[in-house]
């Protein structure tokens, strides 16, 4: 199936989670002909969420593609999860999609996610169209929705509908753009004229078109300026060039589980979001010039693609899927990954429908597919003509945000646990496995737990090993605030020869993790034994006196001994200044220190309280307060051990308006409650 870059939309289904996104896609393709009929997702049906968790779930996890044909339209669907936690899946669909739909809840009010995913879309400039759905439960409220989203986008909103309601039930549409009115039925919508109690509402949405239209185009703004109207082929017009330059947001609505005003949906797909082939350049270095150049979509020109998400199967394997940026992906070709700077060679190309794949022989300009077997290729990747290389930036992903110690459930399953591990991080590029250097443990990185559970259990249910996620450890340290002279003697007598080491020594602070010196004079302590002292004090400063933690900011000075010409040895020395280590930590004033984190704190003006109070109870110090464009930015410092599931409670106070990031500051002697909670360390 070959189609041009003229004849293909793509789109972003995004939104708030629950507002019935993957709802939505399946009356698409219910009314595009490519399903008999509209799944559920509380039954685990419909064509997006076809994997287990998002069954088990009935919520969206992956970003997953579909297609149908409308009005000999290809229309690519990328069905974006809402949830928080997977916040990558819509950085990998914003990279691939020319233009979004907004799904929003008929609730009166703007959601978090719709705000999200609205914002999202003004800054990476894709047009969209929001669509209100759910206008067929009891307390639809279409008009406060608009007025909401009015209020929070000025001028940049355009209802172009209004519903036509009975007993609180939506019946069809008033569309003020193209002049119709649709009433629903059971074999989808019939024209009929506009009723009369609607015409007085249909005639002041029109004028507010032609206002919105003459706003966007220097003629059209002097024709109605000169005239007091445009006609409905200018307004249409002015309407496009709005959406296309992202100056105009139109507003529709319906309901998606009922397949009412989905069809309207789908015509305004097609007249008013942006062809594939009119998507603005694409920015890529060229590998020859080493210049930034734009790509156009260019079905004539050397293949150049990017690869938007990879899924992974121990079965089928790995399967990325693309968008064709310029000319042609074709079976049998070999193209360049300079990511990697390897060749890789397309096998197979496939369409996909949720978990459907239908092969296929190219992919041309613009269009969105799969290929599979690809050896060093993933998310994020370009492919390209050998002959023309380039490079597309790569995709942005959060950072994580949390993380969970990772163990094997089964002793002797670790090599299969993070194998697999390894292999779910692939295919999200939001989470991330680790090794802590300071306590060893090997940590999972996520955006939330609701993510780090679900990779947990697709970590059981593709790989067939099972992990347990703990809190991680947290790296404390032991120092010294004193000074002490200690003395250390190891006496040991055999059969034969005996064993004597014999040492003096000072423990004091110092700014360095750790400092030896010597000052013995008059030969008591013979210069071959020295380096066994200090490895014997170095040996010990893994496990501190307090609580077993390691040792840092001490400096330990040998000024004295005595040795035995024949039962001294490196080991007796050795052991003498373990003995003397013991011995002088606890006499120098031993503290426990705690890992401070710096925090950088985004939340909008009407949560600063809340935050602040709540820092205040995490022992958390502020540092300081900047407004940054519509948020407020705190800089403050906490303990490391205060702020391990951080994500989760500043998501809950600011309903998943706030974000933050965190990185170390510096070790701080810890309270004596906090030693008090501890374990000692073995």
């Amino acid at each position: 199936m070959s189609i041009s870059a003229s004849n293909i939309r793509n789109i972003a289904i995004i939104g708030h989670s629950g507002e019935g996104k993957t709802t939505l896609c399946d009356a698409i393709l219910f009314n595009g002909g490519t399903i008999e009929r509209m799944g559920k997702t509380d039954l685990g049906t419909t064509v997006s969420d076809f994997d287990e968790q998002e069954i088990a779930r009935k919520i969206s996890i992956s970003l997953s593609a579909a297609y149908t044909t409308w009005m000999n339209v290809k229309i690519n669907l990328l069905d974006v999860p809402g949830f928080y936690d997977f916040e990558g899946e819509f950085n990998e669909a914003m990279r691939a999609c020319g233009a979004a739909i907004v799904v929003c809840g008929a609730n009166g009010s703007v959601t978090v996610g719709a705000e999200k995913a609205i914002s999202q879309c003004l800054k990476h400039k894709k047009p969209l169209i929001i669509f209100i759905n759910g206008m067929d439960k009891e307390n639809a409220d279409y008009t406060g929705t608009v007025r909401a989203l009015q209020e929070k986008y000025k001028n940049r909103i355009a209802p172009i509908q209004i519903p036509m309601m009975e007993g609180n039930k939506m019946v069809g549409v008033v569309n003020a753009l193209t002049e119709r009115a649709f009433r629903f039925t059971g074999t989808g919508p019939e024209q009929i004229s506009v009723p009369e109690e609607y015409a007085r509402d249909f005639e002041t949405m029109k004028m507010a078109l032609m206002e919105t239209a003459a706003e966007n185009d220097d003629v059209l703004l002097e024709k109605y300026f000169e005239d007091g109207f445009l006609n409905k082929e200018d307004t249409i017009h002015g309407i496009r060039k709005g959406i296309y330059n992202i100056n105009v947001i139109p507003v529709m609505a319906g309901s998606a589980l009922q397949n009412k005003g989905v069809i309207n949906l789908m015509n305004e797909i097609v007249k008013y979001l942006p062809e594939a082939a009119e998507r603005s350049e694409l920015p890529a270095t060229d590998l020859k010039t080493d210049t930034v150049i734009g790509i156009r979509c260019e079905e004539d020109k050397p293949f150049a693609g990017q690869v938007f998400k990879t899924a992974v199967d121990p079965f089928v394997g790995k399967l990325n899927y693309l968008r064709v940026c310029r000319g042609t992906l074709k079976s049998g070709m070999t193209v360049l990954n300079p990511n990697t700077g390897t060749q890789e060679r397309i096998n197979a190309i496939y369409l996909i429908n949720g978990k459907k794949q239908t092969p296929v022989n190219e992919l041309n300009a613009g269009d969105i597919g799969a290929v599979n077997k690809l050896t060093n290729t993933s998310t994020g990747d370009t492919l390209c003509d050998e002959n023309a290389p380039v490079k597309f930036d790569p995709i942005p992903f959060p950072k994580p945000v949390i993380y969970m110690a990772v163990y094997a459930k089964v002793r002797g399953t670790e090599d299969k646990v993070f194998s697999g591990l390894a292999r779910l991080a692939e295919e999200d590029k939001s989470f991330c496995v680790v090794k802590d250097p300071e306590t060893g443990e090997t940590l999972a990185g996520g955006q939330g737990e609701v993510q780090l559970d679900v990779i947990q259990k697709k970590l059981k249910s593709k790989f067939g090993v099972e992990a347990d996620l703990k809190t991680p450890l947290i790296a404390y340290k032991e120092t010294i605030r004193g000074k002490a002279l200690a003395e250390g003697k190891y006496k040991k007598q055999t059969g034969g020869h005996g064993q004597y080491g014999h040492c003096k020594m000072r423990f004091e602070p110092t700014e360095k993790d750790f400092e030896f010196a010597e000052e013995v004079v008059g030969g008591t302590v013979p210069k071959q034994y020295i380096p066994a002292v200090e490895k014997g004090i170095i040996e010990c400063l893994p496990h501190g006196v307090l609580a077993g933690y390691p040792v840092i900011r001490m400096k330990a000075v040998l000024y004295d001994g005595s040795y035995h010409e024949v039962d001294s040895s490196e080991a007796a020395f050795k052991s003498a200044a373990e003995i003397a280590f013991k011995e002088g930590m606890k006499n120098a004033s031993p503290v426990l220190l705690e890992p401070i984190s710096r925090l950088k704190i985004a939340v909008p003006e009407q949560y600063v309280g809340d935050v602040m109070g709540d820092l205040n109870k995490r022992r958390g110090r502020i540092l300081g307060m900047d407004a940054q464009e519509d948020m407020q930015v705190i800089t403050a410092e906490a303990p490391k051990s205060e702020v391990l599931t951080y994500a989760t409670t500043l998501r809950s106070m600011t309903q998943g308006r706030g974000r933050f990031s965190e990185a170390f500051a510096r070790y701080e002697q810890a309270p004596d409650t906090v030693l008090q909670g501890l374990k000692p360390q073995a």
